[in-house]
């Protein structure tokens, strides 16, 4: 039986669904985008009473890597303090269980500006200990058209402008508005909020990949809680490819929900851990699109993170 705290993202995530069901029910003769805009502002609410109270923030676009390092440092306070392999960190329920670690609040930072209306800046956070967490933006929009495709629930599609009808991955990733151009969008947004943020980390997912160990030991530190080699190479070793698809095809994680179980076991496509790689998203177009998604990158993207061409030539290494 797992302890109490472990049930609790459960018990919250169910509560937090009924009350937007009860507010949002009455409503269902209002215009459609104005329920939308009510259900953001309610979602807003509930991110911003998060945001206020973590001791560390972790913010990325969605398909960065966010599951992958929430697994690691899973386990790497688990394996400290004793909890079980199971246990997966859901905002603070491993705080309740020791108050040595801290309150992680994992976001995509896309509700918490419809409760507070700071659309065009970053002040909701400009007080907060932040993880920055960014990937190529090609390899997010490739990996958002998986996860829209095979995982998404049909409510996040409407509220989020994902595609209603069937699209092809180029045209998702290029074309529609939920592809590429919202990732950059998004990392823009963030690019020209750096210099405001006095207490940020950023971390690249191709760090991540290519030292995973430093890279990880380099979040704890910032997070006031820095590990031993030991301690690390146990969070590298569960965090892996091959045990984290494993867990997912055995659903191994307590109260989970849909976060770490395949939606297929038959198809990899449909895995949450689908491909996990820096740069694959080469593989799954021609020439003449990588070309075309390339132009895009170099001509929206703001420099910072490290991922545009002449940032590769000159060596520069991302803002930190």
């Amino acid at each position: 039986m797992p302890p109490l705290a472990v049930l609790k993202p459960a018990f919250s995530s169910a509560w937090k669904l009924a009350v937007r069901t009860a507010v949002l029910a009455p409503l269902f003769w209002m215009p459609q985008a104005e329920r939308i805009r009510i259900e953001r502002w309610l979602r807003g609410r509930e991110q911003w009473q998060k945001l206020r109270r973590a001791d560390l923030v972790v913010v990325s676009f969605g398909k960065s890597g966010r599951t992958w390092l929430r697994v690691m440092l899973s386990r790497f306070y688990g394996y400290r303090y004793g909890f079980s392999e199971r246990s997966l960190i859901g905002f603070d329920n491993f705080h309740l269980r020791d108050r040595r670690i801290p309150k992680i609040f994992f976001t995509h930072d896309n509700y918490t500006k419809d409760y507070t209306g700071n659309i065009d800046n970053k002040s909701d956070y400009y007080d907060r200990k932040v993880v920055l967490l960014v990937r190529h933006p090609a390899d997010v929009a490739v990996s958002q058209y998986h996860q829209w495709k095979y995982r998404m629930r049909p409510r996040k599609k409407v509220i989020n402008a994902y595609p209603r009808e069937d699209v092809d991955l180029f045209t998702f990733v290029a074309r529609h508005e939920a592809g590429i151009g919202k990732v950059i969008d998004w990392m823009n947004g963030w690019a020209r909020e750096l210099p405001k943020l006095p207490d940020l980390l950023l971390v690249r997912f191709e760090d991540l990949k290519a030292d995973t160990a430093g890279t990880l030991s380099r979040i704890l530190a910032f997070a006031g809680t820095p590990g031993t080699s030991e301690e690390i190479a146990e969070a590298v070793r569960f965090g892996s490819f091959e045990n984290m698809r494993k867990m997912e095809a055995e659903n191994r994680f307590w109260f989970a929900g849909g976060r770490l179980k395949a939606a297929d076991r038959a198809n990899p496509a449909s895995y949450k851990t689908r491909r996990g790689e820096a740069g694959g998203w080469r593989k799954d177009f021609s020439p003449e699109q990588v070309a075309e998604i390339e132009a895009i990158v170099e001509s929206r993207l703001l420099p910072g993170f490290g991922y545009l061409r002449a940032e590769r030539s000159a060596d520069v290494a991302p803002a930190a």
